[in-house]
């Protein structure tokens, strides 16, 4: 399994980023994804997720400090997830994973939803991106 997240960068507070990531060596639509983060001095913590396809349904989930400002995405013909970033805060600066679900099951999906995108329900990781946000 390799994962290349990207897109991170240096934004003011209000600022936008779009951060990507690419999958391989796997079957990219069996499996869920999501971000996890870590800032300086504090423990990881999950930032959303999306599910495989439900029917035609796609299972969100997003931490409450970011939902209304962040949306997950994934075009699985591309292999690539995506995370749109808007309107940034200092708080969001952080070490940015993407990383796939250890299960492939939606039932595991909707576990980590309702745990609140416990990291437990992740598996492979790549490397961060990196987001800072000055104010």
């Amino acid at each position: 399994v390799q994962l290349q997240a990207s897109g991170g960068g240096l934004v003011q507070a209000g600022g936008l980023l779009r951060l990507s990531c690419t999958g391989s060596g796997f079957t990219w639509d069996r499996y869920s994804i999501g971000w996890f983060r870590q800032a300086p001095g504090k423990e990881r913590e999950g930032v959303s997720c999306i599910s495989t396809r439900d029917g035609s349904t796609f299972w969100t989930y997003y931490r409450d400090s970011v939902r209304g400002r962040f949306t997950i995405s994934r075009d699985n013909a591309k292999n690539t997830l995506y995370l749109q970033m808007n309107s940034l805060k200092p708080e969001d600066t952080a070490a940015y994973y993407c990383a796939t679900f250890k299960r492939t099951t939606i039932a595991s999906t909707k576990w980590a939803i309702r745990t609140n995108l416990s990291l437990e329900a992740f598996g492979s990781c790549g490397q961060e991106t990196l987001v800072t946000v000055s104010s």
